[in-house]
């Protein structure tokens, strides 16, 4: 089990299907609220031209990602494709200790294994307001086959049956007001009573307040 000593920061957890509008609202999310930070994750796999290291991904090789996940270090991780992925459980953590809020755009398998390391982890998951509004969406990115479309709706049915795992939801039938609800979300979750005492550790010793670890 995780250590539940008060932290400043937050970790967030973003989750949808393909085609719900998720990177799009992370995105404005990020824009507007300057004090949350993407997680930067580990891969395998050659930058493409214009990645640079330690701003999309911390590029390394296998044997160094293989060495990293047997000691720990990883979050989550995951193979896609041949390549490696992980969440680095470290970097995070010393960034919430020092109130930095962290943002995960993740997969609902990833939210799982993140939750048994930090349960107070927030995990938000985005959902369409409808199937049809999905497909339609996937056909107007224009990125995809008709075959990889089905495909991808077809998961879509999987992974919104987990929905129910995470403590928000946001229907992203509006992008404004969906936007809205997320921002709320990370605003709400600033006022917890942890992220507070963390925050405000001398006004809390002053006035005689003890946050309850659990």
């Amino acid at each position: 089990m995780a250590d539940l000593e008060p932290v400043a920061g937050s970790l967030f957890m973003v989750v949808a299907p393909s085609g719900a509008g998720k990177s799009t609202l992370v995105n404005a999310l990020l824009e507007q609220e300057a004090a949350i930070r993407l997680s930067i994750s580990y891969t395998t796999r050659a930058p493409r031209p214009k990645e640079q290291h330690g701003r999309e991904y911390y590029f390394t090789d296998t044997d160094d990602f293989l060495a990293r996940r047997a000691a720990g270090e990883f979050l989550e991780s995951a193979e896609v494709h041949g390549n490696y992925y992980g969440t680095s459980r470290l970097k995070i953590a010393d960034q919430i200790a020092v109130g930095v809020d962290i943002l995960l755009e993740i997969d609902w398998q990833g939210a799982q294994q993140v939750k048994k390391q930090f349960p107070q982890a927030v995990g938000i998951f985005i959902l369409p307001p409808s199937i049809e509004a999905l497909e339609e969406r996937l056909k107007k990115r224009g990125e995809d086959e008709p075959h990889v479309i089905t495909r991808r709706l077809l998961a879509a049915g999987g992974e919104i049956a987990h929905a129910p795992e995470f403590e928000y939801v946001i229907i992203n039938q509006e992008f404004a007001s969906a936007l809205t609800e997320l921002r709320s979300i990370v605003k709400a979750t600033r006022c917890r009573i942890q992220q507070q005492a963390a925050r405000n550790a001398l006004l809390f010793a002053q006035l005689g307040i003890h946050a309850n670890p659990s």
